[in-house]
């Protein structure tokens, strides 16, 4: 299981961008945040065209095919949806990794019991 943002683990930080400026600003180590996918096509695609690792919210299942299909390194989305793209994303063999953001570290055995990639702890955020 991928474990994000927690204190006890080091990982990348998630730079949250609104603008291909932003993405320029971003560390070499930073994983750039987008969100969500219906507003920023654009910018998953200069991301896909430049090699940029990046990450991106989505809200259904269909936003998710869609991220992977844009190379997205992870996909972000509420526990509900995780339940709906994880066994997709297992049969289809998504290069793309599911998270599930969480506030509490009392979420994590949840979200491992439900076979989910990974979580996102909004700590890591910025």
């Amino acid at each position: 299981m991928i474990i994000i943002g927690h204190p006890w683990i080091e990982s990348h930080r998630f730079y949250k961008v609104f603008s291909k400026e932003d993405i320029e600003k971003s560390g070499a180590d930073d994983i750039v945040l987008l969100e969500p996918l219906v507003d920023s096509v654009e910018l998953a695609k200069y991301c896909q065209n430049n090699g940029i690792a990046y990450a991106i919210t989505v809200n259904s299942l269909k936003e998710a095919l869609f991220a992977n299909a844009l190379n997205a390194a992870y996909i972000i989305c509420k526990e509900e949806e995780a339940l709906l793209i994880q066994p997709i994303a297992q049969e289809y063999l998504f290069d793309s990794k599911v998270l599930v953001l969480i506030h509490d570290e009392k979420e994590i055995v949840k979200i491992a019991r439900s076979g989910i990639d990974g979580v996102l702890f909004v700590e890591a955020i910025c």
